[in-house]
């Protein structure tokens, strides 16, 4: 698959900062921005989005938990009404999400639910969410309603992770540390806000780049 570990230093990319997000759902502390980024608390369950909404962009963002297990995510495309009125300890009941997981997080639900975590990866799965519609890229999880990764690249607790995002005409690509694993066409909503999930655990994000495109 190509590579693509941009670093978001190019021609009209821009930095994503505090100024950039408006907090939706979360507490005064749950967000806590910092020179080159943001660390999460995770506390209360929730989102922070951009202050506009996007159609054609590209995303660089780097992430690392700090907690084993940890869950949280990157939205794409996420309605309005699905932001209206969102009680705190809820997450949006629509958009595209970018998934973040740590990788202790599959034994963590396997030990806690008994059951086998074969629906979800720790890698870089992209799914619909709520009333949102995508048509996933293969491998598919069984339900065919997520993009599985055809790599497993991601690293685990306290190490940094890098996120390429493509969202073009209604279509969703992953990268994750250079190398493309996932994504999805026919996206619906195709236009929306960009959010970043507050889902549990700590978890730090930086060098957010964006770039938006025609």
């Amino acid at each position: 698959m190509p590579r693509a570990y941009v670093d978001g230093a190019g021609p009209d990319w821009q930095p994503l900062t505090e100024q950039d997000f408006v907090n939706v759902n979360g507490d005064e502390d749950t967000w806590t921005w910092q020179d080159d980024g943001v660390k999460c608390t995770g506390q209360p369950v929730g989102v922070i989005r951009t202050r506009e909404q996007l159609t054609n962009f590209e995303l660089v963002a780097q992430w690392r938990h700090l907690r084993a297990g940890g869950n949280s995510g990157i939205f794409v495309w996420t309605a309005p009404a699905a932001l209206q009125d969102l009680p705190s300890g809820k997450l949006p009941p629509g958009g595209i999400e970018v998934q973040i997981l740590d990788l202790g997080h599959v034994d963590e639900y396997e030990r806690s639910s008994g059951k086998k975590a074969d629906w979800f990866t720790a890698h870089g799965d992209v799914f619909p969410v709520g009333s949102a519609k995508m048509k996933p890229f293969p491998p598919t999880s069984p339900n065919g309603e997520r993009s599985f990764p055809r790599q497993k690249l991601s690293k685990g607790v306290g190490h940094w992770n890098h996120y390429y995002i493509r969202c073009m005409n209604g279509e969703v690509r992953l990268w994750v540390n250079g190398e493309e694993v996932s994504g999805g066409s026919d996206c619906d909503p195709r236009t929306g806000y960009l959010c970043l999930e507050s889902e549990g655990a700590p978890v730090e994000f930086k060098a957010l780049r964006i770039r938006k495109l025609p």
